[in-house]
């Protein structure tokens, strides 16, 4: 059964958040007692051709984990990566909702937000807005990313000239942040995300709404990935 179940939860990740979308695996595994407190993961090689990533992706996941507690590294004949005997407590499930819900609803809106950026012809002002809120979350210290970044996300909103719209991102925002509240800040993540909010802006000052819609569901995919890791 064991075996069974880690074939379902190792099974190759798709490749836009592939670090992501690993920790989410190894996290289910976790969470599903599929590898038990004590218990060994599959070594670094095998989970690497398991999961259809390079063994840095890998390791960076582990040690994301290790970082926070669900894991740790033993050295010598006898070692590997081990679950830890007591792990991290997380608030139960029904404190966060319909985790579902809020993903769906954040995908729809801000995908959309973009793509209508995108699609509109952006004047100085609203171009230097996009700039500098892209600048500020990619140069933002961990204390201060998470509003950083949210008002990066409010500024695409913003760019389709829909208040109705901005006010609905807005909303659809602070429910993500508290879901986002109760993971840990994993610095692989943010360095990804930097990245892909520069394609999400780049999209929008380019004027293509595919690319920019594009770029957002894969971003947006990452974060999701890490919640459902985390919480559900």
């Amino acid at each position: 059964m064991v075996e069974h179940a880690q074939e379902a939860l190792f099974r190759p990740v798709r490749a836009g958040n592939a670090f992501e979308e690993t920790v989410e695996r190894l996290m289910q595994s976790i969470r599903l007692g599929v590898v038990a407190p004590g218990e060994r993961l599959p070594s670094e090689r095998e989970l690497a051709t398991r999961l259809g990533v390079s063994r840095v992706t890998v390791r960076e996941a582990i040690r994301s984990l290790q970082e926070n507690h669900y894991v740790e590294s033993r050295r010598g004949r006898y070692g590997g990566t081990f679950v830890n005997e007591v792990l991290p407590k997380s608030a139960p499930a029904k404190d966060f909702g319909d985790v579902h819900d809020v993903l769906t609803l954040r995908r729809v809106l801000e995908t959309g937000a973009a793509e209508t950026a995108a699609g509109r012809s952006l004047g100085p002002a609203e171009r230097r807005g996009l700039r500098a809120r892209l600048e500020e979350a990619s140069t933002s210290t961990l204390a201060e990313y998470r509003r950083k970044d949210s008002r990066l996300h409010l500024a695409i909103a913003e760019a389709t000239g829909s208040a109705a719209l901005t006010a609905a991102v807005a909303e659809s925002r602070m429910r993500a942040n508290e879901l986002l509240d109760h993971i840990p800040l994993l610095e692989p993540n943010l360095a990804h995300s930097n990245a892909q909010h520069e394609r999400i802006i780049a999209s929008i000052l380019d004027g293509d709404p595919v690319a920019a819609r594009q770029a957002m569901a894969e971003h947006l995919d990452g974060t999701a990935s890490l919640l459902r890791g985390f919480l559900v």
